[in-house]
């Protein structure tokens, strides 16, 4: 679930979720906890966990995501590019994290593949014209 708008969400919808992707100030509004450095992120993350989600990745746009969940508590850093264009690179995050999980690869490995599409996307304008292609992202 990627919960943008920006949102509450129902506590008991939290337990059907398997995974959740909130950037800094979803998830702020999510858990009350104010994303501000990696101690902040992991305290937000954590209280997602508990609040019954079994995969957070908490978005941090040029920083990469922060992955919480039972085998991984760690942040994925993002590649460096110089963006032009931010429009619907939480788009393409989401869109390449649903990829990478229908092909049976680690988590880890799953947001990674995320990462890499959306420092790819922003270094074009637009949205849907800066989407990469599979072959760019690998």
């Amino acid at each position: 679930l990627n919960p943008a708008p920006a949102q509450k969400l129902n506590k008991n919808t939290l337990h059907h979720i398997y995974l959740i992707t909130p950037n800094e100030s979803e998830a702020e509004l999510l858990t009350g906890i104010h994303v501000v450095d990696n101690a902040t992120t992991e305290s937000a993350a954590k209280k997602l966990y508990e609040m019954g989600v079994p995969n957070v990745v908490i978005t941090l746009g040029s920083k990469g995501a922060y992955l919480y969940s039972k085998e991984f508590k760690k942040l994925i850093s993002s590649r460096e590019v110089i963006a032009i264009d931010t429009t619907a690179a939480g788009d393409c995050f989401n869109g390449a994290l649903a990829v990478a999980l229908s092909e049976d690869i680690s988590l880890d490995k799953c947001v990674d593949f995320a990462n890499t599409a959306a420092a790819i996307s922003v270094t074009r304008m637009g949205a849907q014209s800066s989407m990469p292609y599979r072959k760019e992202i690998i």
